[in-house]
C-alpha cells in the first residue's frame, strides 16, 4: 500500500519509517516544516549546537518527493532567541508547537486531494497530535489512516498521572500537560484514534493503554531500534573502591518516576552511590535539593555527549510511571550498562531477569532499592550483564523497525 508521511519536524522514527516504504517503492512523498540540506555550506558556519538543530531536518529521500510548510516552524524556533519567546510558549501561542501542529494537519488536509492527482497513494501516515484534519480529509478520499502512536493512550496516561499527583502531591509540579491539557486536546485525540484504520504502537504498553472500543483496529507493534554499540568499549568492573554510579535520564519527573527513585536511594542510606541525574528540570533545582541532596546533576548536552557520559556510568534506572517506549533505555544497554525499569517504560522485552537487569513495579522505592543494593552486593557481575545488555539491545533495529511496520501495512 503505497502512503503518504507527515511529521513537522523529524526524529530517528520518522526517518526509520520512510527509509522502510522508500525502500520497497511504497511512498508516495512526505509533509513536514522545514528540510535541512546537509551538504549546504551555510551549515558548516553555524555553531555545533545550532548545527545540530538543523542537522535533524535531514530525511533520507529525495528533496524532490518533500512538501514543506516552513512559516510557522521558523517563526518557533527563531522568537525565543530574539527575546520573543512569549509567543512560543502554551498552549495558545501563535507560533507555540501545538500552533505547528495544528498547521501542519490542516495544511496536509487541504493538498491532499492535488497530492492524490499528482501521484495516486492509497493511505496516509500521520502521527499522535498532528492528524484529525488529515484523516477527516483522508475518509472523504476513501482513504486508509494510519496513526502513529508513541506514547500511551491518554486516557491511560491521566488516570495515571492524577493517581501520582494524589500519592506524591509535592512532584505534582513536575507533571506537565499529563494533568493540565485542556478537553479541546483531549477531545482531538480521540476523534484521531476513533478516525484511525491502523495504529502502529512501539511496546504492549502502548498497546494494552488503548480503551476498549479501539481494539478491533488493526494495531502494528513495532519495537523502536537502539543506537549502534561503541566499537571496542571494555566492559570493566567498577573498582569497588568507588561509589556505585546510578544513572537516571530523562525529563526530571515523577512521570518518569524520579521521586521513587530519590527515595530509594534514600532508604539505602550509604555513600556507596552515587545517583547521577541527566536530564531538563521540571521545577526549580532548589525542588529536587529538597527532596533528596545528595546527587549529581547533569544538564542535556549532544546525544554523543549523552552516551559518553552512559559509559562512565554502572547502572541505569528508569521506574517511569507512563511511557510510549523509553529510547533512553535502549541507549543506556547499548552502552554496556545493565537496567532497572518498569513495565510502563514500555521496555519490559528488554529484560531478561538478572541477566539484563531487573524489572520492578511502578510506585515501589522499595523493589527499587533492593535492586541497586543487589548491584553494590553483586559488583563482579555488572560487566558481564553490561555485555548481555549490550547484546539484546543490538537486536533491535532502525532497519527492522520501519520493516515491520511497512510488511504489515503490506498485508492490508
Amino acid at each position: 500500500m503505497k502512503v503518504f508521511v507527515s511529521h513537522p519536524s523529524g526524529n530517528n522514527n520518522l526517518r526509520a519509517v520512510l527509509s522502510g516504504f522508500d525502500k520497497e517503492g511504497l511512498l508516495a512523498g512526505f509533509h513536514t516544516s522545514i528540510v535541512a540540506d546537509p551538504s549546504a555550506t551555510w551549515l558548516k558556519l553555524l555553531p555545533n549546537k545550532l548545527r545540530a538543530e538543523w542537522l535533524r531536518r535531514t530525511f533520507p529521500i529525495e528533496s524532490s518527493r518533500i512538501v514543506t510548510r516552513p512559516m510557522l516552524e521558523l517563526l518557533r524556533l527563531t522568537l525565543p532567541k530574539v527575546g520573543l519567546g512569549k509567543y512560543t510558549q502554551g498552549g495558545e501561542s501563535f507560533a507555540g508547537l501545538l500552533a505547528v501542529y495544528a498547521d501542519a494537519d490542516k495544511s496536509l488536509a487541504r493538498k491532499l486531494p492535488h497530492l492524490l492527482k499528482k501521484e495516486p497513494f492509497k493511505g496516509v501516515y500521520v502521527y499522535e497530535g498532528l492528524a484529525l484534519e488529515t484523516f477527516k480529509a483522508a475518509k472523504q478520499l476513501g482513504l486508509t489512516c494510519i496513526y502513529d502512536l508513541p506514547i500511551a493512550y491518554w486516557e491511560t496516561s491521566r488516570r495515571l498521572l492524577m493517581e501520582e499527583a494524589g500519592r506524591l502531591p509535592s512532584w505534582a509540579v513536575t507533571l506537565g500537560g499529563g494533568i493540565t491539557d485542556s478537553e479541546e486536546k483531549l477531545n482531538k485525540k480521540t476523534e484521531e484514534l476513533a478516525l484511525a484504520d491502523v495504529v502502529v504502537v512501539p511496546g504492549s504498553f502502548v498497546k494494552d493503554s488503548l480503551p476498549d472500543w479501539a481494539r478491533n483496529k488493526k494495531i502494528i507493534v513495532a519495537p523502536f531500534g537502539s543506537p549502534d554499540v561503541p566499537p571496542g568499549k571494555e566492559h570493566l568492573m567498577s573498582p569497588a573502591n568507588r561509589p556505585l554510579r546510578v544513572l537516571f535520564a530523562g525529563s526530571m519527573g515523577q512521570r518518569k518516576g524520579l521521586g521513587d527513585l530519590f527515595t530509594a536511594v534514600k532508604m539505602l542510606n550509604t555513600r556507596n552511590i552515587e545517583l547521577v541525574v541527566l536530564g531538563s528540570q521540571m521545577a526549580p533545582m532548589e525542588f529536587y535539593k529538597n527532596e533528596f541532596q545528595n546527587f549529581r546533576y547533569e544538564p542535556n548536552r549532544p546525544h554523543d555527549a549523552v552516551l559518553e557520559l552512559m559509559q562512565s556510568c554502572d547502572i541505569f534506572c528508569l521506574p517511569s510511571i507512563v511511557e510510549g517506549r523509553a529510547l533512553v533505555v535502549q541507549e543506556a544497554m547499548s552502552q554496556g550498562l545493565p537496567i532497572i525499569i518498569t513495565e510502563n517504560t514500555g521496555g519490559s522485552d528488554l529484560v531478561h531477569e538478572g541477566r539484563t537487569g531487573f524489572l520492578v513495579p511502578i510506585r515501589s522505592p522499595q523493589a527499587i532499592a533492593e535492586k541497586i543494593a543487589w548491584f553494590l552486593d553483586n559488583r563482579a557481575m555488572i560487566p558481564e550483564m553490561g555485555i548481555a545488555a549490550q547484546e539484546h539491545a543490538a537486536k533491535y533495529t532502525w532497519e527492522n523497525y520501519g520493516s515491520m511496520i511497512v510488511n504489515s501495512l503490506k498485508l492490508l
